[in-house]
């Protein structure tokens, strides 16, 4: 009977606490769906910033970024080709099909060529057409962060090598650009054994080889 008693009062105080866990248990479950639904949300958003889910382009945020900063380099950089090309060339940022991994992410770049009037690959282009593709970007980039630094201006620049592959009317186009460069206020220094760049470039500092070291000669023509 004593055993009986105490396991009836063990029982009464389990269904006392169960009683009020069930309104906690209640409030919590009802609380499950809205919460359900906004992780899904997040997670539907973090798929999308992640290049996953909805997103149709397959690019994640941070290269969309990119991708936008890379079309105004590519815009700046265009006037720059295209005065070094004598107006054939231009560079487009490649939105379309996503044959590779840099246009995956949204950081391909295409040559449009006004001779043919068609866009072709960068991989396309001569070993004098590509420097001078890479030196146009260089300076557009480089205006693209003047611009973005409030006017700030980048006064130097340095180009080594490069210049071998240029036949002597693409030298020429090159060198009238950077020597616009020059006249709007910019130090640019070239690094090149090419002997046509002597006559064109004013102020000269030769590495000088010999037997007991090398030491350097700067010369103004």
């Amino acid at each position: 009977h004593e055993a009986a008693l105490a396991a009836a009062a063990r029982a009464g105080d389990r269904l006392r606490r169960l009683s009020g866990l069930v309104a906690v248990f209640a409030e919590a479950f009802a609380a499950v769906a809205p919460l359900r639904e906004a992780a899904q949300h997040i997670r539907g958003l973090a798929d999308v910033a992640a290049g996953r889910g909805d997103n149709r382009q397959g690019m994640p945020l941070s290269s969309f970024v990119l991708a936008a900063r890379l079309e105004e380099v590519a815009t700046a950089a265009s006037g720059r080709l295209s005065a070094m090309s004598g107006g054939r060339f231009t560079l487009v940022h490649d939105v379309g099909e996503r044959r590779d991994r840099r246009r995956r992410a949204g950081l391909g770049l295409l040559v449009e060529d006004a001779w043919t009037g068609r866009r072709r690959d960068t991989a396309t282009l001569s070993g004098g057409e590509t420097f001078q593709a890479a030196l146009s970007l260089a300076l557009g980039l480089a205006d693209v962060v003047t611009a973005e630094s409030g006017g700030q201006a980048m006064d130097a620049l340095f180009i080594d090598e490069g210049f071998g592959s240029l036949d002597p009317d693409s030298l020429e186009e090159v060198m009238n650009v950077l020597d616009d460069l020059r006249s709007g206020g910019r130090l640019v220094g070239i690094v090149s054994h090419v002997a046509d760049l002597r006559q064109r470039i004013p102020t000269q500092v030769t590495v000088v080889k010999s037997a007991r070291g090398s030491h350097v000669r700067t010369s103004l023509t």
